[in-house]
């Protein structure tokens, strides 16, 4: 197998449904890392839909993390860590667990999308290690789909939605594998933060996400559905001296394309991102708002934003007292929007809110609570977004409620209905009360109240 050593490791065995697989392990926590559920999307299967992976004829090695979809960054410096990881298997997922004699087992089940705006981040960050969850008795699933273009390109004789297609195969891959892990088929929970967390809910809202997953839960999601697709591929097809279409497209590499992406970005600014989940298919027939209202509504619901999101590093005053600002709209607006549209789910929604302010951030930053959340404050990059005594009661408290929605407990806060008013736990504001409310949220679709109200999410 050629596993390599490390002091303090030592292999894992796993035989599954999709064979066997060897990790590592160290003391009560296994890894088994890079673990392909479909074929690569390369050759004939670039701007294909996934293809599901074989069953592996010999043991898989499954002791590093597997490639990326990411091949360049989307910007030199990013919040969050996101290496990325060479080579064509970029549909893979890595899974980190209790050891296999816990007798906890069997445990439920977190699947985490990475961020990136649909056009970067990658699963291999260490800020998605889940080590924490292992220690508390939950199996950590992250998961790479592709990006980009080739994710979510709207292209003729191309399967729209490739890369939630990508997810929907992985969550296949889960049910039918995890119990050899020792994780609850039936105990899934789908969770993501930015770009996936706006997965979550386009697969909450869609007819094919119905049954393959029993929670939700939204970090600064949002619904980020595609802009004007065609008018980028055009403008990025005459950058790369090829016709917008899959022909032209495939005669240059995923790695050419993701890098004039980049110089328009540079040249154009922020409408490069217009690529996400595209509205009109067999996956998301209509808009996420109305699928909310009539798709998943036996699944609990988890979701919030950061109190700055895009806009930390303003003071408190013009950030909070600006009624139009970019955190409202593009995420903390779809908080009250998705609990509204889910008003006949059972057993229903809930809202959060972060407000710790990142010293280094200027405030209660896009990115900042992921840390929080997955109890890894001694992550590499957490002290240089988060400073250097990010406080671990918070992440304490943040992590516990996570794990206990996960395992179907219900949060100790009243549901959210899309009322103004409605309920949110909010994380890390010095001498706030457990439970504030979404009167201050600006919604320039819906209600458009002045965040001088002091409300969150």
């Amino acid at each position: 197998m050629g596993i390599p050593p490390a002091e303090g490791w030592g292999t894992a065995t796993v035989h599954a449904p999709a064979g066997t697989i060897i990790g590592r392990r160290s003391g009560q926590v296994r890894r088994f890392l890079g673990i392909p559920f479909a074929e690569p999307p390369t050759g004939p299967q670039r701007f294909a839909a996934p293809a599901r992976r074989g069953r592996f004829t010999e043991p898989y090695d499954a002791s590093r993390h597997g490639p990326t979809s990411q091949r360049v960054p989307l910007f030199a410096t990013t919040t969050v860590p996101e290496p990325s990881v060479p080579g064509d298997d970029v549909l893979n997922l890595g899974i980190v667990a209790p050891a296999a004699d816990d007798d906890r087992a069997p445990f439920p089940v977190l699947v985490w999308i990475h961020g990136g705006g649909f056009l970067a981040g990658s699963p291999a960050s260490p800020w998605y290690d889940g080590r924490a969850f292992a220690r508390d008795g939950v199996v950590c699933v992250t998961v790479g789909y592709r990006l980009g273009v080739d994710g979510f390109a709207v292209l003729d004789d191309v399967p729209t939605n490739l890369g939630l297609r990508d997810l929907l195969l992985a969550l296949d891959w889960v049910r039918e594998n995890i119990a050899a892990f020792g994780g609850d088929p039936e105990q899934v929970t789908v969770a993501g933060q930015s770009a996936g967390g706006a997965a979550v809910l386009a697969l909450l809202s869609s007819p094919a996400g119905d049954g393959r997953f029993q929670r939700a839960v939204s970090l600064s999601g949002g619904f980020f559905q595609a802009g004007a697709v065609r008018d980028f591929l055009g403008r990025l097809g005459d950058r790369l001296g090829v016709p917008a279409t899959r022909a032209g497209f495939v005669g240059r590499t995923v790695e050419d394309v993701q890098r004039a992406v980049l110089d328009l970005r540079d040249e154009r600014g922020d409408d490069t991102l217009v690529l996400g989940p595209f509205v009109g298919d067999d996956i998301l027939p209509v808009p996420v708002a109305q699928g909310l209202a009539v798709h998943g509504h036996d699944v609990p619901l988890l979701l919030g934003a950061t109190g700055d999101e895009f806009d930390s590093g303003a003071t408190e005053g013009s950030a909070r007292a600006a009624g139009t600002r970019l955190t409202d709209t593009l995420f903390r607006a779809a908080c009250p929007r998705t609990a509204e549209a889910r008003r006949a789910a059972r057993p229903g929604t809930w809202l959060y809110s972060f407000e710790w302010p990142s010293p280094v951030l200027g405030g209660a930053a896009h990115c900042a609570d992921i840390p929080y959340f997955f109890d890894v404050l001694d992550a590499p990059g957490v002290t240089e977004a988060l400073g250097a005594d990010p406080p671990q009661q918070l992440a304490t408290s943040m992590h516990a409620d996570l794990v206990a929605f996960i395992r179907g407990e219900e949060p100790a806060w009243a549901r959210a209905t899309g009322s103004l008013g409605d309920p949110a736990r909010e994380y890390g504001r010095i001498g706030a009360p457990l439970v504030a409310d979404t009167t201050g949220v600006f919604d320039p679709v819906v209600r458009p109240v002045s965040r001088a109200a002091a409300g969150t999410c």
